[in-house]
């Protein structure tokens, strides 16, 4: 069985997730065959929060040239949008972003 660690792999910090974070969501790519309640468990024990809602999504490998004729890919990955409840407090790492 994965750890907590194994299945939230990092942040994500863009212009789009910050905006997120006055209503409590938080963004995070995770992995591939993680599904919706071991994300949940995994938040939660690592950020020590209660969630309430967790949405994911594939995000698929980029096409990108690496020379003349190669074509390859960027890796697909997993992406999940974690809402908190309203009494639940901030995650840290988000804190100093905004």
């Amino acid at each position: 069985m994965a750890t907590a660690y194994d299945i939230i792999i990092r942040p994500i910090i863009t212009e789009q997730s910050m905006e997120d974070l006055d209503i409590k969501k938080y963004a995070f790519e995770v992995a591939k065959d993680a599904n919706k309640v071991e994300i949940k468990r995994a938040v939660e024990e690592i950020f020590g929060v209660n969630v309430i809602k967790v949405t994911t999504t594939t995000v698929r490998g980029r096409k990108k040239r690496t020379g003349a004729y190669p074509v390859g890919y960027t890796k697909t990955w997993k992406k999940a949008v974690v809402k908190l409840s309203e009494d639940s407090k901030a995650i840290e790492i988000f804190e100093g972003m905004v």
